[in-house]
């Protein structure tokens, strides 16, 4: 019993210091949480946790902030994500159904999550790695050049032009886009490429240098494909809660700057759905005074997609409201990309 109400305590204190900005005192947790024990014993439990490590007295004769130790026990302690509120889940839908392509999706959604949660948002973009193909087209643009169309089942079109040695034939066109459209339609084009390599040999002799042409086109595009992209917005939000860094946030800025950092953490996090990193967990010097709430987005489960996105701020952040918002626009994104 003794136990499960320290951590009632540890939960008391994370939400007023969340709340408040101040050191929590024993008197203010008896005056505005119904813990139904005495002063005394708030102050017991509070030196139990000290001791533990998940709270710290930041000055003499002040109250206690949670540790980083202390926040991970409270998030750990989070049995379900409270939903969104119908107006909350409304501005969401209104927000991105309305968008015109991936970009658009993406621009409307770093945004939309960094207003929900008045943190920076992050969002990575979808990756041709991790997508399926929806269609492929060859569109003719001279007598000599073909433009090669990927058209992924987010949404994302890619676009390649192939020079061949001979003038283009219609029907030789059309027996290659439907050669590659049942080969590679709802598959990942990194699993499509022994079918690409053995193309050529559907074809005539005269015929094999275009097709040789666009299957290599096709296994460059993936080849050549940046690592990673990010968009972030609220990058104010973060300069906003200075007070909460006991350091100056210029090193964090600066990480956001460069991005590197994020896309790293963003690789660490893949296995996960709902993933959240707390202070020092964070092996980056940069971040280790920063939160980071991330979630996968598309693909067909809670372990699989085709993309990451989530907020980061300061450590004394709304762990259960930003979890919500993150998993929420999560689950509206991968909706419309896969609408």
């Amino acid at each position: 019993m003794s136990e499960e109400r320290r951590i009632n305590v540890l939960q008391a204190i994370v939400r007023d210091y969340v709340h408040t900005r101040e050191p929590v005192g024993s008197r203010a947790l008896v005056e505005r949480h119904h813990l139904e024990v005495s002063p005394a014993t708030i102050r017991n439990d509070m030196a139990a946790l000290e001791d533990s490590g998940l709270i710290a007295q930041p000055h003499t004769s002040a109250g206690r902030i949670p540790t980083d130790k202390g926040y991970r026990v409270f998030v750990d302690q989070i049995d379900t994500v409270k939903p969104l509120s119908p107006a909350e889940r409304r501005a969401i839908q209104l927000l991105l159904d309305d968008a015109a392509s991936v970009d658009d999706v993406v621009d409307r959604t770093v945004r939309l999550l960094a207003q929900l949660t008045q943190q920076v948002a992050v969002v990575q973009y979808p990756s041709m790695r991790r997508t399926s193909l929806r269609h492929l087209e060859l569109v003719p643009v001279a007598e000599r050049r073909l433009l090669v169309v990927v058209i992924t089942d987010t949404g994302r079109v890619e676009q390649h032009t192939v020079e061949v040695p001979e003038d283009l034939q219609a029907q030789v066109i059309a027996e290659l886009r439907a050669h590659l459209n049942v080969i590679a339609a709802g598959r990942r084009l990194e699993d499509i490429t022994a079918e690409l390599d053995d193309l050529p040999q559907q074809f005539s002799v005269a015929q094999r240098p275009l097709v040789e042409r666009v299957a290599a086109q096709l296994k460059q595009s993936l080849e050549s494909e940046p690592e990673e992209r990010i968009v972030m917005a609220g990058t104010a939000n973060l300069a906003r809660a200075d007070v909460d860094f006991t350091r100056t946030i210029s090193p964090v800025l600066q990480a956001l700057e460069e991005q590197v950092v994020l896309l790293k953490l963003f690789s660490e996090m893949a296995e996960d759905a709902l993933t959240v990193r707390i202070g020092s967990e964070n092996r980056d010097e940069a971040l280790m005074e920063t939160s980071i709430i991330t979630s996968l987005y598309g693909g067909g489960s809670a372990t699989e997609g085709v993309g990451r996105l989530g907020v980061l701020g300061p450590t004394r952040m709304d762990y259960p409201g930003t979890m919500a918002s993150v998993r929420a626009v999560a689950r509206y994104l991968s909706r419309i990309l896969a609408g």
